[in-house]
């Protein structure tokens, strides 16, 4: 069994399980996830506990999805070594179609894979990009639907406040 095939195995499992398919709120525990990225290594949520985790939901059709790429570099190079960690998860069914995307809009951040959609319905993710934040102790600090200019700033400064509490 591939890599991939095993991750996209497990996150099926993790959102069928009762409870992981309610919306993912502020206060919440981030539900698990294990994925593969372009390199069919396995990412698991869990090993990232104790940094402070950006997650974001991507689809290679998304225009807002353009503008928050180069942010997330940003912010990935600015806050990595205080202990920040940014993990973008494709939903594209097509690896190729988010290949295209990330051609045009490289990543200097986590790429992992979810075609199958069992990642995104345990968040409960209704917009495209979507975004959690996610504590050192894997409970979600703030949830973000779209991304938008004027809100960067709020959301630098809530990430900043996130690494600095421990």
């Amino acid at each position: 069994m591939r890599a991939w095939q095993l991750g996209s195995i497990f996150s099926i499992v993790l959102w069928a399980v009762p409870g992981c398919a309610l919306a993912a709120a502020p206060g919440d525990p981030a539900p698990a996830f294990a994925l593969p990225g372009a390199d069919e290594k396995i990412l698991v949520l869990e090993q990232l506990r104790g940094r402070v985790v950006y997650l974001d939901f991507w689809a290679s059709w998304c225009g807002p999805c353009r503008r928050s790429f180069p942010w997330m570099n940003e912010i990935e190079q600015r806050y990595a070594a205080k202990g920040l960690t940014v993990v973008a998860i494709n939903v594209d069914t097509r690896r190729a179609d988010a290949e295209r995307f990330l051609d045009l809009y490289p990543a200097k951040f986590a790429i992992v894979y979810d075609p199958s959609g069992a990642t995104p319905r345990a968040y409960d993710v209704k917009a495209m990009p979507s975004s959690y934040l996610i504590d050192r102790s894997g409970k979600i600090a703030r949830v973000e639907q779209g991304f938008l200019d004027e809100k960067r700033d709020a959301l630098e400064e809530t990430i900043r406040s996130q690494l600095e509490s421990r």
